[in-house]
């Protein structure tokens, strides 16, 4: 039991999750649920982990189990697995929105007591290229942590967080992957409008993505240096960047993030 995982909730972010810990675990130590089944026999055909029948079974013999699914059906997914909750579990939300004392608070309706943990992960989990933001109650064990961070591993990045910062954070770098998608698909349009093929300018805007991200993680410079060691005086760049200016670029990102932001807060309630 000290290395099984069960998931409820088989889609976009538990699937991409599901990926990663099977990549870091035996996969037949993970069950998983969904109320649709062809999601879980599709992450299970991709996986390898267990498919389970129905959410009692999935969760039983488990030691980590992960709530993949939405806020608003969060305390009817718990109270569904109640019967289960017993002896050494931990239980893992990734519900946006909900904090760990909501979580605990569904538990203890149930007549339940637990450890809670809360995730606040991205999509590009599903490569390897992701972040996970962790936050625990104070009754999570040290060794807990370690091996969730563990099985988590190869889903990118996982950052242990005060859990009053998850909230504020989650546009930044969980809504955001949304933002950049539209920014390749912008740049591959205004290539294409150059007359590069299709399949070559989406292909080089997003290694342009890639690198520019890994020229902030792996320099420390601050964006705005580097942004500016790439404008030229009197070159094609800086016109770039006076229209991207002038069409308010700059403030519609701030603002898409303040907006997710506000309406994550919401979420939980």
């Amino acid at each position: 039991m000290e290395n099984t995982f069960a998931f409820i909730g088989a889609g976009n972010m538990g699937g991409a999750i599901i990926e990663a810990v099977c990549r870091a675990v035996e996969p037949k130590n993970v069950a998983v649920y969904d109320r649709c089944a062809e999601k879980v026999q599709a992450i299970a055909e991709k996986t390898g982990c267990a498919p389970a029948s129905d959410a009692l079974s999935a969760v039983r013999d488990a030691r980590y189990i992960f709530l993949c699914v939405k806020p608003q059906v969060e305390k009817r997914a718990v109270a569904e697995i109640a019967p289960a909750l017993t002896g050494d579990k931990v239980i893992v939300s990734i519900a946006a929105g909900t904090p760990i004392a909501s979580v605990k608070a569904m538990l203890s309706e149930s007549g339940v007591t637990l450890p809670v943990v809360r995730l606040m992960p991205n999509t590009p989990v599903a490569v390897g290229r992701g972040l996970i933001l962790m936050a625990k109650d104070e009754t999570v064990s040290d060794a807990d942590v370690q091996a969730l961070c563990a099985a988590l591993a190869p889903g990118g990045m996982v950052e242990p967080i005060d859990e009053s910062l998850i909230d504020a954070a989650t546009p930044i770098f969980s809504c955001s992957p949304a933002y950049i998608y539209m920014f390749i698909e912008a740049l591959a349009d205004g290539g294409v409008m150059d007359g590069v093929p299709r399949d070559k300018a989406q292909r080089f805007a997003a290694q342009a993505v890639l690198g520019s991200a890994a020229m902030v993680l792996e320099t420390g410079k601050h964006p705005g240096e580097l942004k500016d060691a790439v404008c030229s005086p009197a070159g094609s760049t800086i016109v770039g960047v006076e229209t991207l200016e002038r069409a308010g670029f700059r403030g519609a990102v701030a603002s898409a993030v303040y907006n997710a932001y506000v309406k994550t807060t919401q979420l939980g309630k």
